[in-house]
């Protein structure tokens, strides 16, 4: 099997399956078709899928222009007919990994793709789990699923293996051709295999490993890192506020030293797909082996009351002027998770918001890249646009997203008062109505 399968991948002969359509799933199914290998997505949104079929893009800079050329080639479709796995080679599984209202991992988007790939797969396929998930996933929940399910063994008849999905929307030197990739299977051969399958189409690194448990491990241990620093200079950033000392520009300083410190910043909280949930993974996993993630729930708990902290910011700002938070104006810019993207994903900006709300505040939001979100249910919507006389119309602008695209010297000219929680009016000149987080 192994030496059939890397003849294909080497032949461009390999077609490729992948099963979710978002941020993941669609530049790596783009890649796979640039790389010459016919590639199908599949996914359970039509919308999706008619749009894949158009040529459209509807995840920006991640996937780049080369989609409505593929699909005119014939290289790239999208179907939500999962027979078509039937006659793929290669079925990568990258779909959302979120957690439920209890926060515990909610994996059933994976047990669900899986279930549907047993009932079509055939022999000599490779299957990769690529959402980020628990350690053992792959191998006590995927694997049961495929085997019970088609009939097949693995290892014997199919290849299975875990490569973490690595995407940083709006970072403009990793994309998914150049991001170093890590892989793990069930087995010394299918690591090999699903590895040179890989090195057909990224030009990064692929550093194989042991198995598909140290992979999903070092996926976690990723973003728990971040989670963890992220936490100590949130906390750090309190501290300072009370000792009246400036935390960006203690971080500043730190980052002179050539070893031993990477920078990392405060804000309102964190967003994003990964690094809020991940290390909920983590923790409950480790709660089956009778082992308490302290200082990782520690940073959760820190990070997670931000907001909070943000709005108690806000009314102490308000406080000061002679005004409640209750029934004062106030502007939230950005609502995007991270500056200069569409995605507002466990955005914070929309826990900020929610939480001004809580205290009867009149909130409007503007930012360049999402006129409006979703949540719970309810949709809101921005303004179209700011200028100086709408800026002076509010009691206070929160500034949660950094968008290079907003003017903050007419912001800062305009505004009654500034709560700056991502330090983006530094260098501005100050007239005295700016607070910086």
């Amino acid at each position: 099997m192994k030496k059939k399968l890397l003849d294909k991948i080497n032949n461009r002969e390999m077609k490729v399956g992948v099963i979710g359509l978002g941020y993941v799933g669609l530049p790596l199914a783009v890649e796979k078709a640039k790389a010459g290998f016919k590639t199908v997505g599949f996914d359970i949104q039509e919308e999706k899928v008619n749009l894949v079929n158009n040529g459209e893009n509807y995840i920006g800079d991640v996937v780049g222009s080369d989609l409505s050329r593929l699909v005119d080639e014939g290289y790239l479709m999208a179907t939500s007919d999962f027979s078509f796995i039937k006659g793929m080679d290669f079925i990568a599984i990258c779909v959302p990994t979120p957690l439920d209202r209890h926060q515990q991992p909610d994996i059933s988007f994976v047990k669900d793709s899986a279930a549907e790939v047993a009932r079509y797969l055939t022999k000599d396929t490779i299957v990769v789990l690529e959402s980020t998930t628990y350690p053992g996933t792959t191998r006590e929940l995927v694997k049961p699923i495929l085997e019970q399910g088609s009939g097949l063994e693995c290892g014997k008849d199919f290849y299975l293996a875990f490569s973490p999905e690595r995407v940083d929307p709006g970072n403009l030197i990793y994309k998914t051709k150049n991001t170093p990739k890590v892989v793990g299977g069930i087995g010394k051969d299918a690591t090999e295999t699903a590895a040179a399958m890989y090195r057909a189409v990224l030009d990064g690194e692929v550093l194989e490993v042991s198995s598909p448990d140290v992979a999903e491990m070092e996926k976690i241990l990723e973003n728990t890192y971040r989670n963890i620093n992220i936490a100590l200079v949130n906390e750090l950033a309190q501290l300072c506020q009370e000792m009246g000392i400036n935390v960006w520009e203690v971080i500043d300083a730190a980052k002179t030293k050539p070893y031993g410190f990477q920078a990392f910043y405060p804000g309102p909280g964190l967003g994003g797909h990964c690094i809020p949930l991940d290390p909920y993974y983590l923790s409950w996993k480790a709660r089956e082996f009778g082992f308490h993630t302290s200082m990782i729930e520690s940073s959760m708990m820190i990070n997670d009351k931000m907001p909070g902290y943000c709005v108690e910011r806000a009314g102490k700002i308000l406080n000061r002027m002679g005004k409640p938070l209750k029934g004062s104006k106030v502007l939230v810019l950005g609502v995007a998770y991270k500056q200069d993207i569409d995605d507002y994903r466990e955005s914070p900006a929309i826990r900020v918001i929610e939480e001004l709300e809580k205290n009867y505040a009149q909130v409007d939001f503007y930012d360049p890249y999402i006129h409006k979100y979703k949540k719970d249910g309810r949709e809101n919507t921005g303004l179209d646009k700011i200028d100086g006389e709408t800026v002076g119309a509010y009691d206070l602008v929160v500034i949660t997203t950094a968008h290079t695209a907003v003017d903050y010297k007419m912001v800062q000219e305009n505004a009654k008062a500034v709560f700056d929680t991502k330090n983006v009016m530094k260098g501005i000149a100050a007239r005295g109505n700016i607070e910086i987080l």
